[in-house]
């Protein structure tokens, strides 16, 4: 029996989801607090916004076989769509005129602790 587009696409959102949760705990077992997680604004969308102290940290999650996969998935078109959702989140932010950000990219690879790549564009 084949699997429908629809089913495909369902699976597919699930990871996903999954995916930013396994990312969100692992950031806050290092010591950083999720200020926002799947964060839309009319020019993009962030999968996590975490911060440590003045820094605001906006994170894109892939779940990849590899991190080679998962750092390439991470393209031009997403940075910018990322960048614009994080200066619309800062510009929402009482103390934004003291933050730092920063842009990080988390690795969901199978049966392997997550990896996190830190200031990547």
């Amino acid at each position: 029996m084949t699997e429908k587009p629809q089913d495909k696409k369902l699976a597919a959102y699930r990871r996903g989801f999954v995916a930013e949760y396994v990312a969100a705990v692992f950031l806050l077992f290092k010591g950083y607090h999720i200020a926002a997680m799947r964060y839309r604004s009319k020019g993009g969308e962030v999968d996590i916004v975490a911060r440590k102290g003045d820094l605001a940290i906006f994170v894109e999650v892939k779940a990849r076989r590899s991190v080679d996969d998962a750092l390439f998935a991470v393209g031009f078109a997403t940075q910018r769509r990322i960048e614009a959702a994080s200066l619309h989140w800062l510009a929402k932010q009482k103390d934004a005129a003291k933050l730092s950000r920063r842009y990080d990219v988390v690795a969901i690879l199978p049966w392997r602790l997550p990896v996190h790549f830190k200031d990547v564009f």
